[in-house]
Protein backbone atom coordinates (compact mmCIF):
# COMPACT_ATOMS: atom_id res chain seq x y z
CA UNK A 1 0.00 0.00 0.00
CA UNK A 2 1.33 3.58 -1.13
CA UNK A 3 1.43 5.69 2.06
CA UNK A 4 -0.92 9.28 1.54
CA UNK A 5 0.68 12.53 2.39
CA UNK A 6 -2.32 14.61 3.79
CA UNK A 7 -1.84 18.41 4.02
CA UNK A 8 -2.42 20.28 7.56
CA UNK A 9 -5.16 22.47 7.15
CA UNK A 10 -2.97 25.98 7.87
CA UNK A 11 -1.04 24.95 4.07
CA UNK A 12 -4.16 25.36 2.52
CA UNK A 13 -4.59 29.44 3.34
CA UNK A 14 -2.77 31.55 1.43
CA UNK A 15 -2.94 34.55 2.85
CA UNK A 16 -4.39 38.08 1.13
CA UNK A 17 -2.27 40.42 -0.57
CA UNK A 18 -3.87 43.13 1.77
CA UNK A 19 -3.25 41.35 4.92
CA UNK A 20 0.97 40.95 3.49
CA UNK A 21 1.10 44.65 2.64
CA UNK A 22 0.04 45.55 6.02
CA UNK A 23 2.17 43.12 7.69
CA UNK A 24 5.31 44.63 5.60
CA UNK A 25 4.23 48.17 6.30
CA UNK A 26 4.38 46.87 10.15
CA UNK A 27 7.87 45.29 9.48
CA UNK A 28 9.49 47.96 7.78
CA UNK A 29 8.12 50.44 10.25
CA UNK A 30 9.80 48.43 13.13
CA UNK A 31 13.16 47.87 11.01
CA UNK A 32 13.47 51.95 10.18
CA UNK A 33 13.16 54.27 13.02
CA UNK A 34 10.69 57.16 12.60
CA UNK A 35 12.34 60.77 11.83
CA UNK A 36 11.74 63.90 14.05
CA UNK A 37 9.09 66.70 12.32
CA UNK A 38 12.75 68.82 12.30
CA UNK A 39 15.76 69.15 10.81
CA UNK A 40 17.32 67.79 7.38
CA UNK A 41 15.24 65.04 6.02
CA UNK A 42 18.64 63.64 4.38
CA UNK A 43 19.86 62.43 7.32
CA UNK A 44 19.14 60.25 9.53
CA UNK A 45 17.89 61.03 13.23
CA UNK A 46 20.70 60.92 16.12
CA UNK A 47 20.55 57.42 17.89
CA UNK A 48 20.06 58.23 21.70
CA UNK A 49 22.97 55.69 22.15
CA UNK A 50 25.31 56.39 19.51
CA UNK A 51 28.58 55.43 20.13
CA UNK A 52 31.30 58.30 20.56
CA UNK A 53 35.10 58.56 19.47
CA UNK A 54 37.52 59.47 22.03
CA UNK A 55 37.69 62.70 20.08
CA UNK A 56 34.03 63.39 20.54
CA UNK A 57 33.13 62.66 17.16
CA UNK A 58 30.32 59.97 15.91
CA UNK A 59 31.78 56.44 15.48
CA UNK A 60 28.91 56.37 12.68
CA UNK A 61 30.27 59.28 11.08
CA UNK A 62 34.03 58.20 11.18
CA UNK A 63 33.10 54.57 9.71
CA UNK A 64 30.58 55.84 6.76
CA UNK A 65 33.72 58.68 5.99
CA UNK A 66 36.49 55.58 5.92
CA UNK A 67 34.05 53.62 3.80
CA UNK A 68 33.63 56.57 1.37
CA UNK A 69 37.25 56.75 1.31
CA UNK A 70 37.87 53.12 0.35
CA UNK A 71 34.95 53.52 -2.52
CA UNK A 72 36.89 56.66 -3.89
CA UNK A 73 39.83 54.02 -4.24
CA UNK A 74 38.44 51.01 -5.38
CA UNK A 75 36.76 53.35 -8.13
CA UNK A 76 40.24 54.60 -8.70
CA UNK A 77 41.42 51.12 -9.22
CA UNK A 78 38.41 49.87 -10.89
CA UNK A 79 39.07 52.98 -13.75
CA UNK A 80 42.68 51.60 -13.85
CA UNK A 81 42.00 47.61 -14.27
CA UNK A 82 39.03 48.49 -16.64
CA UNK A 83 41.57 50.50 -18.83
CA UNK A 84 44.36 47.75 -19.12
CA UNK A 85 41.43 44.80 -20.47
CA UNK A 86 40.49 47.64 -22.85
CA UNK A 87 44.23 47.71 -23.71
CA UNK A 88 44.25 43.96 -23.39
CA UNK A 89 41.55 43.68 -25.91
CA UNK A 90 42.66 45.78 -28.23
CA UNK A 91 46.00 44.12 -28.49
CA UNK A 92 44.56 40.29 -29.24
CA UNK A 93 43.50 39.80 -32.72
CA UNK A 94 42.01 36.34 -31.68
CA UNK A 95 39.42 34.98 -30.12
CA UNK A 96 41.78 33.25 -27.74
CA UNK A 97 42.70 35.46 -24.35
CA UNK A 98 44.81 34.99 -21.74
CA UNK A 99 44.65 34.05 -18.20
CA UNK A 100 45.59 37.58 -16.95
CA UNK A 101 42.94 39.09 -19.43
CA UNK A 102 40.51 36.64 -17.74
CA UNK A 103 41.53 37.35 -14.22
CA UNK A 104 41.50 41.14 -14.44
CA UNK A 105 37.17 40.78 -15.38
CA UNK A 106 37.28 38.78 -11.95
CA UNK A 107 39.19 41.75 -10.53
CA UNK A 108 37.03 43.95 -12.06
CA UNK A 109 34.04 41.95 -10.56
CA UNK A 110 35.57 41.74 -6.99
CA UNK A 111 35.99 45.64 -6.94
CA UNK A 112 32.22 45.77 -8.04
CA UNK A 113 31.20 43.84 -5.26
CA UNK A 114 32.85 45.32 -2.77
CA UNK A 115 31.93 49.17 -3.61
CA UNK A 116 27.89 47.72 -4.28
CA UNK A 117 28.20 46.06 -0.91
CA UNK A 118 29.60 49.12 1.18
CA UNK A 119 27.16 51.50 -1.01
CA UNK A 120 23.92 49.58 0.27
CA UNK A 121 25.15 49.14 3.92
Amino acid sequence: MKPVFVKPAFMNLRPRRSVLIILLAAISNVASPQRGGGGDPSTPPPLSGEAKLPNGKSQRDAILKAEHEQNLKDAAQLVDLAQQLQQDLEKNDTFVFSISTLKKTDDIEKLVKKIRSRLRH
